[in-house]
């Protein structure tokens, strides 16, 4: 329990003791990023132009698509999903899993410096935030309830991803929601 010093109280003062108010921005106030800059960075402009209004409300406002409308959820071809803003890879196929979350779910990273971690209190509640270790986009979460051999779930946004198929056409990347072409997504 929280204690107050002799004398006047925060209550008498009318004023919080300034760690309970940082305890309560951090609670309502979403991620806690400390990393500010990325490798890659891209204007709000362009990106308002080159991605769609869904892609850049996930990425760029933290935002999420409804459960099982996304269009990799139930995708199961073999090859890479990349950045749908810098064309950064981030998951193999071979790592998809269906959570039946009604999100695409991989439990493990195709490089782990694929991916950069953030505490997320926004909601009221604790979750870790993934974004593009290249140019933060948000992707989504990661929960501890994976299959083995990690136990983890990383809990991504179709809008947030690009495909590359494996195969013949390796070279380029599809997906409507955004190919990576030299590094674009295409609309």
């Amino acid at each position: 329990m929280y204690r107050f010093k002799q004398g006047l109280s925060a209550a008498d003062t009318g004023r919080l003791p300034a760690n309970i108010v940082l305890l309560l921005l951090l609670l309502f106030s979403g991620a806690c990023r400390s990393k500010k800059t990325w490798p890659v960075s891209f204007p709000q402009e362009e990106l308002r132009k080159r991605l769609t209004p869904k892609q850049f409300h996930v990425t760029q406002e933290r935002g999420t698509e409804s459960a099982f409308t996304g269009e990799f959820t139930y995708h199961k071809d073999e090859g890479t999903y990349h950045c749908v803003v810098c064309g950064a890879p981030l998951f193999s196929s071979d790592s998809k899993f269906d959570s039946g979350s009604g999100w695409p779910s991989f439990f493990d990273l195709l490089k782990e410096e694929s991916v950069s971690l953030a505490d997320d209190f926004s909601y009221g509640l604790h979750r870790v935030e993934t974004t593009c270790s290249q140019c933060g986009a948000h992707l989504g979460h990661l929960f501890d309830d994976g299959p083995k051999p990690t136990g983890k779930r990383y809990c991504i946004n179709s809008a947030s991803l690009a495909f590359q198929a494996a195969g013949p056409d390796e070279g380029r990347a599809s997906g409507s929601s955004g190919a990576v072409t030299s590094g674009k997504a295409d609309l």
